[in-house]
């Protein structure tokens, strides 16, 4: 009866009277004890616990009967406890100054919250008049938990049909803020693949907050990762401990297990103590921003150089997080030169870390010199280069395959391109250039995957003309323009010839047209899916590219004051070019593409 026996209870409270410290026994379902914890007057520490039971659904097979020195009943500190551990029910047996046991009071968590609250605190009876079948109703709170999980993915088909012309693009009229944010939450919360709740925590304002939970639910769903639930929190200044305080921390306890989520994704970077201490107190995986988008393009890198950016960028990023725990192997070392204090676990971890890093630079290095070779040779060609830019998922994919009937990979998802893709197009009177379509930018983008895809983005430092494409129906478009600017910027590409197209124009109401034509004037405004406005486009590059032009041997802008081919200004890949044969003046995956132009006459007519 209430989890224990008559025999239990008085011995259980005469020992922790006569030690004069609270006593807690942690009990398996076969009421097994598996530990007894011996704490101070006024309280007691849980060790960590084994996390064998801690999946989703399912609460961790461990219950706590524990005592107090008095009649105080159970605290906000146990209700806690008993949220964070996921444990089968807490229990509180108050003994009085003659170490007879009192009064019983035992509390579990819930399915679904009831009045805010994730948890039923039951009134306290007298201990000998307890009568309850802890298993049972442990087991038929795990039944109502799963039902809960069953219900929500079997829903998930119904809210799809009702999403699928979203997903697909086709709400017209543009979208508000508030339309974006409820579409992206609609659409992540109906796929499969393991759940997450995604936290915003910051100084900024909420509304900013919003945009940016927004951009990393698109995060998450692109990585495959399912939003249970979303939690924003503004603060004066972020705890350097948890990020987070400890109420909003319960909160996203009772988030998490309403979701059945076994991750947690903060936006931002997390520092890594904050990444440890979050882990340690929620028992769940703990990503940040940055994590995530390394996830996403490991996921989708597919060719050498695309991996070898991704790892270089995932060991900067793991490099001085690492944390040694196991120390057992620490300062060991045998034979001549090893004897010694040796080396520890974790710095030998770093440095083969540093190794491998170094090892991936000098692979980089070579693929950087071919790259450079291929545009060298297409430039003593007079071969002129543009470049397609813009916010990730805003169409440039779609619009090169567009231009050059091409079927490069174009998704609704973020970063769906991640590996550099040429074509060549032509123009009338025997012209023609190399059309590039590169990665993808982020507001923030992580300093890690700059700096490892620097390779890649040279082509856009040997573009005659950048073509910045932008989702003319996004509720962000001017901050989205803003940080594609600020990228290119801090790359120092801002003095490259530049021209903005507005992509998507479809999906806008003719209010919205007017306002986007009367601030940017000098945009081209197309539909790169349904082909509406590419003559326009391609008139306008025909124009902007000078055709006659002495371009310079590496493709190089001699405005930069840099060499044209190797990093220290020499020109050994231009040189190098002369001994390239026809053959190999191919597009990176060997096609070489045309335009139709009476198919764009047509278009332009429309």
């Amino acid at each position: 009866m209430g989890g224990y026996s008559h025999e239990q209870a008085r011995e259980l409270a005469a020992l922790s009277r006569s030690v004069g410290r609270q006593v807690a026994l942690l009990i398996d379902r076969q009421g097994r004890v598996e530990m007894v914890l011996v704490g101070d007057t006024g309280a007691i520490t849980i060790p960590e616990l084994p996390r064998a039971r801690t999946g989703s659904g399912r609460l961790r097979g461990l219950r706590l009967l524990h005592t107090h020195l008095g009649t105080d009943l159970l605290s906000q500190e146990d209700l806690m406890d008993l949220l964070f551990l996921r444990l089968d029910g807490f229990g509180v047996l108050t003994v009085n100054e003659w170490g007879e046991p009192l009064t019983f009071q035992q509390a579990h968590l819930l399915p679904q919250a009831v009045d805010g609250k994730p948890y039923r605190v039951h009134p306290a009876q007298p201990w000998d008049r307890v009568d309850a079948d802890m298993v049972a109703q442990v087991e038929a709170l795990e039944e109502e938990m799963a039902r809960a999980a069953s219900d929500a993915r079997a829903a998930a088909p119904a809210r799809k049909t009702g999403t699928a012309g979203i997903a697909a693009g086709a709400v017209p009229q543009g979208r508000s803020h508030a339309e974006h944010i409820a579409r992206t939450a609609a659409l992540a919360s109906e796929d499969d693949g393991p759940a997450a709740v995604l936290v915003s925590v910051s100084t900024a304002p909420r509304a900013l907050q919003e945009l940016n939970l927004t951009e990393l639910v698109e995060l998450a769903r692109t990585a495959g990762v399912r939003c249970a639930g979303t939690l924003i929190q503004r603060v004066p200044s972020l705890n350097p401990k948890f990020i987070l305080g400890k109420g909003k921390l319960a909160e996203l306890e009772v988030l998490a297990l309403q979701g059945n989520a076994t991750m947690i994704i903060f936006d931002g970077e997390l520092s890594p103590a904050q990444l440890r201490n979050l882990a340690d107190v929620t028992e769940r995986k703990v990503l940040d921003r940055t994590q995530l988008i390394l996830d996403i393009f490991a996921q989708h890198a597919t060719t050498r150089a695309g991996k070898l950016q991704v790892e270089m960028a995932q060991l900067k990023y793991t490099q001085p997080r690492l944390v040694g725990k196991n120390r057992a192997m620490d300062r060991l070392m045998g034979g001549i030169g090893g004897r010694g204090p040796g080396e520890t676990k974790l710095e030998t971890d770093r440095r083969r870390i540093r190794d491998r890093i170094g090892r991936i630079k000098d692979e980089l290095e070579s693929l950087r010199r071919q790259r450079a070779y291929a545009r060298a040779r297409r430039a003593k060609q007079r071969v002129p280069l543009a470049s397609l830019v813009g916010y990730t998922n805003a169409g440039k994919s779609t619009l090169l395959n567009a231009l050059t009937n091409s079927d490069v990979l174009a998704e609704n998802k973020l970063f769906a391109t991640l590996d550099p893709t040429t074509r060549r197009l032509r123009f009338p009177h025997e012209r023609e250039l190399i059309l590039a379509d590169t990665v993808g930018f982020i507001r923030n983008l992580p300093k890690e995957l700059l700096e490892a895809f620097r390779a890649t983005l040279e082509e856009l430092e040997a573009a005659d003309l950048l073509i910045h494409v932008a989702d003319a129906g996004h509720p962000e478009l001017d901050r989205q323009l803003a940080a594609v600017d600020t990228i290119l910027t801090d790359m120092e590409l801002h003095e490259v010839p530049r021209l903005l197209v507005l992509n998507k124009w479809d999906t806008l109401d003719e209010a919205t047209r007017e306002t986007l034509r009367a601030v940017h004037p000098d945009a081209i405004t197309l539909s790169a899916a349904t082909r509406q406005g590419l003559g326009d486009l391609v008139t306008e590059i025909a124009g902007r590219i000078d055709w006659e032009r002495d371009l310079r041997p590496c493709g190089k802008r001699g405005d930069k004051g840099s060499g044209a081919g190797d990093a220290d200004g020499s020109d050994d890949a231009c040189l190098a070019a002369d001994h390239y044969d026809d053959d190999k003046d191919r597009d990176e995956d060997g096609t070489d593409a045309g335009y139709d132009w009476p198919d764009m006459e047509s278009d332009v007519v429309q």
